[in-house]
């Protein structure tokens, strides 16, 4: 009984010291993640229990920005999008495929801070504020080399490409599988 006592004193001390900038960058996470599975998904399967799933899913991330599911996330929306497009038709247009991967990085920078962040760390709101122009520069330099890439290359237009998503998809499995391996290795 004693350790049952001292595990929930040990908790009230841990809720006690949390402070607010790592629980935004958490809720960051949630919200931005439920963005890109709004954005990804098809309106017919965001009704009911699903957007519910989906809400739980979006807290996986936040609560455990260290653990794989950040990576889980990120297949869902990328198995959103391509049930979207292949299951329910959904024409591929350039703004939901630019949201959809800016809501992907976007994700994914932020457990990459709040995997850095204690929970009680006092953090100087310049550090969010830096890391978050990082990630704005980042994806609006990726957006527009990828519009030019499409007008140059005369592949941009009403039709999608089924087997590019999934090709990206593999090459960024393929490059995880890489680097995890490289990492061992050491």
């Amino acid at each position: 009984m004693s350790a049952l006592v001292e595990r929930v004193r040990a908790a009230q001390y841990a809720v006690a010291r949390v402070s607010v900038a790592p629980l935004l960058v958490r809720a960051g996470i949630f919200v931005i993640v439920f963005a890109g599975f709004a954005l990804a998904f098809p309106a017919e399967v965001l009704s009911g229990r699903p957007v519910f799933l989906l809400a739980m899913a979006a807290l996986l991330p936040a609560f455990g920005p260290r653990k794989v599911w950040t990576t889980f996330t990120a297949l869902v929306t990328v198995g959103g999008w391509l049930l979207a497009t292949d299951g329910y038709g959904r024409p591929v247009t350039l703004w939901r495929l630019l949201g959809v991967a800016a809501l992907l990085y976007l994700g994914h920078t932020l457990c990459a801070l709040a995997a850095l962040l204690p929970y009680d760390a006092m953090v100087d709101p310049e550090l969010i504020t830096r890391w978050l122009a990082r990630s704005a520069a980042v994806l609006l330099g990726s957006a527009v080399l990828g519009v030019l890439l499409l007008q140059a290359t005369g592949t941009g237009g009403a039709a999608g490409y089924q087997w590019v998503t999934v090709l990206g998809l593999l090459v960024a499995v393929g490059v995880a599988v890489l680097l995890g391996w490289l990492l061992r290795r050491r």
